[in-house]
């Protein structure tokens, strides 16, 4: 255990803005971020153990789903606020908006504020990378990207920089989502190919990531498009009534989770048996479970993300920024020279009148 932090005389806390977190990505390089949010999510997983560890809190609402994520290890206490608006794309506003805390257990302080809409897309692209770099078939140079939505660069990127993915394959209900997601991936050294179909898209993907929107039971990929030997990276089910995935794909495929409490209310798995087996991640990176086992194995990640994600994210970003400008100081702790004696500092904060 470290030591506890004291308060300084003049305790502020570093708030990292959208701006500073765009400035903070293009310093460190995207890419590079990218990898080091998910050693530090894999160093979190490796010792699992250390967290609390309960599902998001929802609101849900006929327009969306607002959540809170937190977790602590007992030494640093972090959350996450985050919404889902699969409508809001259609009213010119993100799907995905979330701000971040980290707080030091011993005094209740809180030592980091920032931004997490992009942060959030880096952390569930270094997830799924991550993952598949224990669970996508050796070798694997292909990935079909079905949703080209905000996640589909990061996810692309990601898979590029942890998995050595060198070409994606592109669909969309909306070619223009497919037109975007294309050029903003030039000059990031990955062949991208445009299809026009979902089974277009997978020919010759040994990894399919499936990152779609839409608030309801889909049916993204169908039992047929499914041969043996790939990877399914599921990231667009991420709550109640919200799936991707046909349920016999699951029946045929090894399911790999992060926290089957929330999981199996969210994910793809909640259409199948409360007691269908499913493997936790955690197990398979600290040695205890097997990942890939054989060259005609369907493994399935039905990823929803987990609040020990964003923990990890957010302390890769709080020491990241240590001696940078990227971050903001916030005077938000009231500080009186005499803890007992709030009253007293207010008091002394009033106005001079003549």
């Amino acid at each position: 255990m470290s030591t506890p932090s004291q308060p300084s005389e003049k305790a502020l806390v570093p708030f990292v803005s959208v701006d500073h977190m765009m400035q903070l990505v293009h310093h460190i390089g995207l890419e590079a971020m990218i990898t080091g949010i998910a050693k530090d999510i894999e160093a979190d997983f490796k010792r699992w153990e250390a967290f609390d560890k309960t599902p998001r809190v929802p609101a849900h609402s006929p327009h969306g789903v607002i959540e809170l994520m937190p977790t602590s290890d007992g030494e640093a206490y972090g959350f996450k606020y985050v919404n889902g608006h699969p409508k809001n794309t259609k009213e010119g506003l993100q799907t995905v908006t979330a701000f971040g805390l980290l707080a030091d257990v011993y005094t209740g302080y809180p030592t980091l504020l920032t931004e997490m809409t992009l942060l959030t897309a880096l952390r569930t692209a270094a997830t799924s990378a991550l993952v598949g770099s224990y669970l996508a078939p050796k070798g694997a140079t292909t990935m079909a990207m079905i949703g080209n939505g905000a996640q589909s660069e990061f996810q692309c990127l990601a898979f590029k920089a942890i998995c050595g993915v060198t070409s994606v394959r592109l669909y969309d209900t909306d070619p223009q989502a497919t037109a975007k997601c294309a050029e903003n991936l030039v000059g990031h050294g990955l062949s991208v190919v445009s299809c026009k179909t979902a089974e277009e898209a997978i020919e010759g993907a040994q990894i399919i990531t499936t990152c779609t929107a839409d608030k309801r039971n889909a049916t993204i990929l169908t039992d047929n498009m499914i041969g043996a030997g790939v990877h399914i990276n599921a990231i667009g089910g991420d709550c109640p009534g919200k799936t991707e995935l046909h349920r016999d794909i699951l029946l045929r495929s090894d399911i790999f989770v992060e926290y089957p409490e929330q999981t199996r209310i969210e994910g793809e798995i909640q259409v199948l048996d409360a007691d269908h087996p499913v493997i936790e991640l955690w197990q398979v990176m600290q040695g205890r479970a097997s990942g890939r086992v054989s060259d005609k194995q369907i493994t399935l990640f039905d990823s929803v993300g987990f609040a020990i994600e964003d923990f990890s994210a957010l302390r890769y970003v709080k020491s990241a920024i240590e001696g940078t400008r990227f971050f903001e100081p916030l005077d938000m702790l009231a500080d009186p020279d005499d803890p007992r004696d709030l009253f007293g500092m207010l008091a002394r904060a009033a106005p001079v009148t003549r």
